[in-house]
C-alpha cells in the first residue's frame, strides 16, 4: 500500500498543478516592477524622494480590486469569452495591458515625463489586480478542494521566482543596459503568462443558480409592473454584489462566518508587525546590506520555496487546518529566534541565517495553506467576487498594527518587540486548534482527501 505521504507528493504531477506555475510567475512579474524596481528608476531620473513615496499609493489598486471584481466574476468580453471562456478571457485582456504597459514604461523617460510614468504604473497596476481576480478564480475552479494545496503552492512558487526575474533580475538588465532594455525584457516575460493563458484548458462553471439569485429572479416575475431598469438594477446588483455576501453567510451560519472572517483578520497580522521592522533590525544590529541582500533577498526567498513546496505535500496529507496550525507555529518559532539573535552581542552570518531559515519556511507554510484555506471557503457561483472580498480582509488588521511597530521597538527593544510578535500568533494558533477539533468548513475536516 502506498504511503500516505508519497501520495501526497504525487499531486505535483497533476498538469494543473504544473500550469499553475507559470500562471502564478505571471501574477508575481509586475508586482516589484510599479513598486521597488519602480522607485530605482525614479531615484536614478533624479525624482524627489516625496514623490517617490507618492507613487507607493499605486498599490492601493490591489487593494481596491473588490471593487470591479463583481465585474469580472459576471461580465463576458466580447469575442475573447466566446472564444477562451469567462476567466482565460479576462486573464488575457489582463496580461496583455501589463505587457503593454510595461513596454511603454520602458520607452517613456520618467524625468522628463512622470505623470505619463505614473499613469502608466497604474495601468500595470490594475491590469495586474485584474489578473489576479481571473487567476484566482481560475485556480479554485481548477481542481477539487484536496488538490489546492499543491495549486497554492505552485502558484506560490511561480510568484516567487517571478520577484526574482522583476527585482534582482530587472535590476542587474538596468545596470547593464539601461533602463529601457530592463523593463522591455519583463514586458516580453509576460508573454509566458499569455502563451500558458493560451494552451490551457477553461475550468468547468457552475450551471445551478445560487438560491438567492432564483429568490431574486421569482419576485421580480412575480412584479412586471416595475420599471425595467429598476428591475435590472436590482437583478445585477444582487447576483453581482450582495449575492456573493449574502451566499457566505447562508452557507455557513452568522456565527461561524464571523468566526472564519475573524480568523482571516488575524491569521498572517504577527507577519505585516515583524516584516516591517526586519530591515531597520538587520542594520541596527550591523549588517551590511551586501549581507542583508544576500540573506533576506536571496537565501530568504528560497527557504521560503521550501516551505511552499512542504505545504502542498502536508496539505494533501493532513489536510488544510493542520497544515495552518503547523505554519503559524514555525512562524512564532522563527519570531523566537530573531529575539535570540536580538540579545546576541555579535551576531555572525551563521546565526542571522538559523533566524530567517525558519521565519521564512513557515511563512511559506502558512501563506500556501491560507491560499488553499480562502479557496475552499468560495462558492463556485461567485468565486472571483468571494475570494477577492477575503483578499481584501486579510491584510487590514496587520496593516493597522504593523504602523505601531517602530514605537514598541522604541520602548521596549528588539528582543521583546521579537517576542510581542510572537505573541500575535496566539490567536491564530487557538483558532487553528479550534477548526481541528470543530471544523467550520467540509474542506477543513481531518479525514484524509482520499476517504470523502
Amino acid at each position: 500500500m502506498t504511503p500516505r505521504w508519497v501520495a501526497a507528493l504525487r499531486v505535483y504531477a497533476d498538469p494543473r498543478v504544473r500550469t499553475m506555475l507559470f500562471l502564478g510567475f505571471s501574477a508575481g512579474l509586475p508586482f516589484l516592477l510599479v513598486f521597488s524596481t519602480l522607485s530605482a528608476w525614479l531615484t536614478q531620473a533624479g525624482v524627489s524622494r516625496t514623490t517617490i513615496g507618492y507613487f507607493s499609493w499605486v498599490g492601493m489598486t490591489y487593494s481596491l480590486k473588490i471593487f470591479w471584481a463583481p465585474v469580472v466574476d459576471r461580465v463576458p468580453l466580447p469575442l475573447l469569452t466566446h472564444w477562451l471562456g469567462r476567466r482565460r478571457s479576462w486573464m488575457l485582456l489582463a496580461q496583455l495591458g501589463i505587457a503593454s504597459g510595461l513596454a511603454l514604461m520602458a520607452f517613456n523617460d520618467p524625468g522628463a515625463d512622470l505623470a505619463r510614468t505614473a499613469l502608466l504604473a497604474v495601468l500595470v497596476a490594475f491590469s495586474s489586480a485584474t489578473q489576479d481576480i481571473a487567476l484566482d478564480a481560475f485556480r479554485i475552479e481548477a481542481a477539487p478542494t484536496e488538490k489546492q494545496g499543491a495549486l497554492a503552492a505552485a502558484y506560490q512558487l511561480g510568484y516567487r521566482v517571478a520577484l526574482i526575474a522583476a527585482g534582482a533580475g530587472a535590476l542587474f538588465v538596468a545596470a547593464e543596459h539601461g533602463w529601457v532594455a530592463s523593463y522591455l525584457c519583463m514586458a516580453a516575460l509576460g508573454c509566458v503568462g499569455i502563451l500558458t493563458v493560451l494552451i490551457t484548458r477553461e475550468p468547468d462553471h457552475a450551471t445551478e443558480r445560487p438560491p438567492q439569485e432564483a429568490r431574486v429572479q421569482t419576485f421580480l416575475d412575480t412584479h412586471p409592473h416595475w420599471p425595467k431598469p429598476a428591475r435590472h438594477f436590482i437583478a445585477n446588483f444582487v447576483g453581482a454584489v450582495a449575492g456573493p455576501v449574502v451566499d457566505f453567510f447562508a452557507r455557513n451560519g452568522f456565527r461561524r462566518a464571523a468566526l472564519i472572517l475573524l480568523f482571516i483578520a488575524v491569521y498572517r497580522m504577527h507577519e505585516y508587525a515583524m516584516g516591517v521592522m526586519a530591515n531597520p533590525f538587520y542594520l541596527d544590529m550591523g549588517y551590511t546590506l551586501e549581507q542583508i541582500a544576500a540573506m533576506s533577498k536571496v537565501f530568504g526567498i528560497i527557504m521560503t520555496m521550501v516551505g511552499v513546496a512542504v505545504a502542498g505535500a502536508l496539505v494533501a496529507w493532513q489536510g488544510i487546518a493542520r497544515t495552518l496550525f503547523v505554519g503559524v507555529l514555525v512562524i512564532a518559532c522563527g519570531n523566537l529566534f530573531f529575539s535570540w539573535l536580538a540579545r546576541l552581542h555579535d551576531p555572525g552570518i551563521a546565526q542571522l541565517g538559523i533566524a530567517i531559515s525558519v521565519d521564512n519556511v513557515g511563512i511559506g507554510i502558512a501563506g500556501t495553506a491560507f491560499v488553499a484555506y480562502l479557496s475552499s471557503l468560495t462558492n463556485i457561483a461567485y468565486t472571483a467576487t468571494q475570494y477577492a472580498l477575503f483578499g481584501s480582509l486579510f491584510p487590514l488588521l496587520g496593516k493597522l498594527i504593523a504602523g505601531f511597530s517602530g514605537a514598541v521597538v522604541d520602548h521596549v527593544g528588539y528582543p521583546l518587540f521579537f517576542l510581542y510578535t510572537a505573541s500575535l500568533t496566539l490567536p491564530a494558533l487557538l483558532l487553528s486548534i479550534y477548526f481541528i477539533r470543530r471544523p467550520l468548513h467540509e474542506a477543513l475536516t481531518d479525514t484524509p482527501p482520499a476517504s470523502r
